[in-house]
């Protein structure tokens, strides 16, 4: 199979996929609630409504998008089109997001309401095909690995430098615009330049990804359009898909409230926004433990990688419990956090080279591939846990008596507010983590590898 193999210039395109989609879209993630309650002035009880609706119009738009790519026929491909056609509305939508229009405060719900709806529906558009076209760079499952390695590499390398940047450059741009130091991190303008910019790249990186892959596994599926009865049926007895799918959404989930209640952890519980700045700056460490993941695979496989990874992540939230009950204990912290790294960096990489794996069981066990309709439902899972995530953080906080901080003011938080921001980033997390643990422990699709991907390969050779 060396004629699938891509060079190093398409795998470095490939992986701008997710350092433009991914990284911008982790801001949103991490940021989007602070900015809606602390610059916005927008109630935590209104954000719950926005990411319970979004929750719902997740469940379909990316099934939706699935269906699009199998139906899509171009020159360029399948996938491919989707970054030249929508990372332009995605990027715009973006800074919608962080942008704070003078507007009474119903029309302020309505703009961050279609804001965030429109990021959360177009980034499906953009990233659902950086997971769907990797079973067509190649059918070398290695080199499978290789590529979503590259790619998660990038994606964290993006994290790693624009996510503890976030809050300085928002600062440092609200100060050139007139806010005063205290209220710099929530100055609309610092926020709006900012998103500006990382649109701009977003939409760069994505281009560049365009130009710089190439569509090369071709079947007979490939070339026609899979109506969504057929297409349904690459999903019956697909195991790995189910568990993958399951691990997503609880992920995912997980992540998304730990990452929204950080900054509220750090500025509220411990004090010390500063330091929250500099926690999200070691992501930078995930660089290290994605670039053994394919070494990793292969004395071990990608089953017991990822393994060890998502067990990690359970125990860093283990250690962040006891250092806060050692009132906040610093070094601890740090210890915490450089373990959740390191087993992130462990995890991210596997899950898009588990779904390529999904769409080959699809194809071998009841002879239809269908890699848009199969893979979008990782960004359905994903999402709508991300979103679940997010409402129930956005409804713990509330529950709690959280106040929202108008720019420019200071609040002392209840105590029942700052247990609520203790269960966002310690303890809904962990449950999330170990359920994934749980559900990884049933995919035993590595044993089975050799023979699934010799029979399709003999199966493709009959097809031309």
């Amino acid at each position: 199979m060396e004629e699938k193999q891509v060079s190093w210039k398409e795998r470095l395109a490939y992986a701008m996929s997710d350092f433009g989609c991914n990284t911008i879209f982790q801001i949103v993630g991490t940021y989007f609630l602070v900015f809606s309650t602390d610059t916005m002035g927008i109630k935590a009880s209104v954000i719950t409504g926005l990411f319970a609706l979004t929750a719902v119009i997740d469940s379909f738009d990316g099934i939706i998008w699935g269906q699009f790519i199998d139906r899509t026929h171009t020159k360029w491909g399948k996938s491919r089109p989707y970054w030249l056609w929508f990372s332009i509305p995605f990027a715009l939508f973006c800074v919608m997001a962080f942008s704070a229009p003078n507007l009474p405060y119903t029309w302020k719900v309505v703009w961050i309401y279609v804001a965030y709806i429109g990021v959360k529906v177009l980034y499906s558009g953009v990233n659902i095909p950086v997971t769907s076209i990797l079973p067509a760079l190649t059918s070398n499952p290695q080199e499978r690995v290789v590529l979503s390695t590259v790619r998660q590499f990038f994606g964290n390398m993006g994290a790693s430098i624009l996510l503890p940047l976030t809050l300085p450059a928002v600062a440092w741009f609200g100060m050139r615009f007139g806010s005063s130091k205290a209220e710099a991190t929530t100055s609309a303008a610092g926020w709006f330049i900012w998103a500006l910019i990382l649109g701009i790249l977003t939409v760069v990186c994505l281009l560049t990804a365009f130009a710089g892959t190439r569509e090369r596994v071709v079947t007979k599926d490939s070339n026609r359009s899979i109506p969504m009865r057929e297409s349904v049926k690459a999903l019956k007895g697909n195991y790995p898909w189910a568990i993958i799918i399951f691990i997503n959404f609880v992920y995912w989930g997980a992540f998304a409230v730990r990452s929204s209640s950080l900054p509220y952890y750090f500025k509220y519980v411990l004090h010390n926004e500063a330091l929250g700045s500099w926690v999200l700056a070691g992501t930078v460490i995930t660089l290290i433990s994605t670039a053994l993941v394919p070494f990793l695979t292969k004395k071990i496989g990608k089953r017991n990688t990822m393994l060890i990874g998502m067990v990690g992540t359970a125990l860093s939230q283990l250690i962040l419990f006891f250092a806060d009950r050692m009132s906040g204990n610093v070094p601890m912290i740090l210890v915490g956090v450089v373990l959740y790294y390191v087993s992130y960096g462990l995890t991210g990489a596997l899950i898009a080279v588990m779904l390529s794996d999904a769409v080959d069981f699809g194809e071998w066990k009841n002879n239809v591939r269908a890699e848009g309709f199969v893979t979008s439902f990782s960004s359905f899972s994903a999402k709508l846990g991300m979103g679940l995530g997010s409402m129930i953080l956005s409804a713990v906080l509330a529950s709690g008596g959280y106040v929202a901080v108008s720019a420019g003011h200071s609040v002392v938080q209840s105590g029942s507010a700052l247990n609520a921001i203790r269960l966002g980033f310690i303890w809904i997390p962990l449950i999330g983590y170990v359920a994934s643990c749980i559900a990884l422990l049933f995919n035993n699709v590595d044993k089975i590898e050799n023979k699934m991907v010799a029979d399709l390969k003999v199966k493709h050779e009959n097809e031309q």
